[in-house]
């Protein structure tokens, strides 16, 4: 299925177009450059606009990398990372993680020598283990918490549950932890859409991901599925003009916002997660065995503007 260029450390991906529109957002003749290779567990990866590089975590050996596109090294800025899966940036610059081992939201400081517990209790009761995060534009936290970190030996630490549901969670700004919807089998992967009035989020074991719009009070309403995904899905991020990109049992899926399949592509190793990147976000980086990147034709949708 993949043809590696050894000489140039790059790889032809497999397209999968099902709608024609799908040339307008990729090349089908760009080539994957690796960019980091040797890891095991990859998740949580994310452009980190301030400082111009990419961060993931590598829950196999509980640690967080970063890698520089200017001298292509990656060193690690968090260890131990207590199994850290979900990254996301801040209006700020600072790291806002998910924590599989404490059942905790934390944020590092940009210089990485302060670390603040944000939320690890609801109702006096821990979290299950929060697995995706977003930061909305006026610094509202919003994350899910299924129960991965505490069902997987390689993904957390095997104990109990003490919630009785997992939900999808708000920290407002001062600090207040509200839950804002627990509908949901597992819910991982979230996503702000434009105007961040609505709200995507992924139901992974029911394979659908559910539009909801965002209250005033921090709930989130609505629900209606959008996206059928063929697969168990995982990230979920949008481009500019909306349309809807998740991995899915190992590949990207691309919907436009009405969940219409518009293709996939299907990348070497098992890939849990991705990211838009770059300066002007229109590369995709794809978080595998190796971390691998694919210039696109579309952008990623761009916040805190």
């Amino acid at each position: 299925m993949f043809k590696i260029k050894e000489e140039y450390n790059m790889t032809l991906p497999e397209f999968v177009v099902k709608d024609q529109r799908f040339h307008d957002l990729i090349d089908t003749d760009a080539v994957l450059e690796a960019v980091s290779v040797g890891h095991k567990v990859t998740e949580g990866i994310i452009w980190w606009p301030q400082q111009n590089c990419l961060i993931w975590s590598d829950m196999g050996v509980g640690k967080v990398y970063k890698w520089d596109p200017e001298t292509f090294e990656t060193t690690v800025i968090k260890f131990p990372s207590n199994i850290n899966n979900g990254n996301f940036i801040d209006p700020e610059g600072r790291i806002v993680s998910c924590e599989h081992a404490t059942s905790s939201i934390t944020r590092m400081e940009p210089d990485g020598r302060y670390m603040k517990t944000l939320a690890s209790h609801y109702e006096g009761k821990e979290l299950n283990s929060p697995n995706d995060v977003i930061v909305d534009s006026k610094g509202r936290i919003w994350f899910t918490d299924p129960v991965y970190g505490r069902t997987s030996p390689v993904a957390g630490i095997r104990r109990d549950q003490e919630l009785d549901f997992q939900g999808v969670y708000c920290i407002d700004t001062d600090g207040t932890l509200i839950l804002a919807r627990k509908d949901f089998e597992q819910p991982n992967g979230l996503c702000l859409e434009a105007g961040e009035k609505t709200m995507l989020v992924n139901d992974t074991p029911r394979q659908e991901i559910r539009r909801f719009t965002v209250e005033d009070d921090l709930t989130l309403g609505g629900g209606e599925v959008v996206c059928r995904v063929d697969g168990r899905p995982d990230g979920t991020k949008l481009d500019s003009e909306g349309n809807i990109y998740t991995t899915a049992s190992g590949n990207l899926q691309i919907f436009d916002r009405n969940g219409v399949l518009l293709g996939n592509i299907n990348v070497p190793g098992q890939c849990r997660n991705f990211c838009f990147g770059g300066e002007n976000n229109d590369y995709l980086y794809f978080a595998c065995e190796t971390i691998w990147r694919l210039r696109i034709k579309a952008h990623g949708i761009e916040f805190f503007k």
